[in-house]
């Protein structure tokens, strides 16, 4: 595929304004965020919530408003909502996000120590139930795979009939407690990938622009923005997410590679035309 699917990760579970002075948060920053990437190059926007003090939350009248503001601002764009949200929210909590009905959200489907201090607990009962709400509704489940056995687990539940192909996987690099940055380890599991998976990088920090670049040139996709670094180049942080999908562009013409259309991904990914379409978020009231 000649095409490469570029997702903005607008906000993340962890950075602050202090540490990112303009870092989006509320919903109509985060719109605003989502069109500047989408008219920069991205087709998809994946999106963590905050709450009124900036905290990750997976609170269902934010995720409503959020998507809502993101869909008046830019309709043309593919949401990915987190599911993942961050360390700090219970799995149950998460889990009730997937009522919002967007086309893509991210899924995170095995436990791990996260950073230093935290643990991202995702209790295999709870998932295989997510699983299969995800797959009622319709929506294409974006696997945030951390570690090598995680993408073994993925084809488990692949064979129990919980996720459908063509999978849509992500492989992240650079966690603490996760895959080291390793162009071998990424190398080993694309090999592992059932044929016509769709695939992307997520590094984070200095790993970012090296794993991601690299993941281009093997025919992967990439994904971009203030979640998973904060430099433009060493040295100089990037002025918004627009910023480094323009850079994210550049570096996948530098490929000979193009940027995907976002009205070409519903087709490239299998997703739910249903929810693609969706004007407004469902009534959660």
């Amino acid at each position: 595929m000649n095409g490469a699917i570029i997702t903005a990760a607008l906000t993340g579970g962890f950075g602050t304004k202090e540490q990112i002075p303009n870092l989006p948060v509320t919903p109509k920053e985060i719109a605003e965020s989502a069109r500047e990437c989408y008219q920069a190059g991205a087709a998809v926007v994946h999106v963590h919530l905050r709450d009124d003090q900036g905290r990750a939350t997976a609170d269902l009248d934010i995720a409503s408003r959020t998507v809502a503001a993101i869909r008046e601002e830019c309709p043309e764009v593919i949401i990915n909502l987190s599911t993942g949200v961050s360390t700090t929210v219970p799995f149950e909590e998460r889990m009730r996000l997937v009522e919002m009905k967007t086309p893509i959200m991210s899924f995170d489907i095995c436990s791990m120590t996260f950073g230093s201090d935290s643990e991202l607990r995702n209790p295999p009962k709870l998932v295989r139930k997510q699983a299969a709400r995800m797959l009622e509704l319709g929506i294409k489940p974006e696997l945030e795979l951390f570690d090598l056995g995680h993408l073994h687990y993925a084809l488990q539940l692949l064979s129990e009939g919980l996720l459908v192909e063509p999978l849509l996987v992500s492989f992240v690099f650079g966690k603490m407690g996760g895959m080291p940055a390793d162009v071998g380890v990424l190398a080993s599991l694309v090999r592992e990938l059932p044929s016509g998976t769709a695939w992307q990088v997520i590094a984070v920090g200095k790993h970012h622009t090296p794993m991601t670049t690299i993941g281009l040139a093997m025919g992967g996709n990439a994904r971009t923005g203030f979640e998973d670094t904060r430099m433009i180049e060493r040295g100089r942080p990037a002025t918004s997410n627009g910023e480094l999908i323009q850079r994210m562009v550049q570096i996948t013409r530098l490929l000979h590679r193009e940027s995907m259309a976002a009205s070409d991904v519903p087709e490239a990914l299998g997703l739910n035309e249903d929810l693609v379409s969706v004007a407004c978020p469902p009534s959660l009231g």
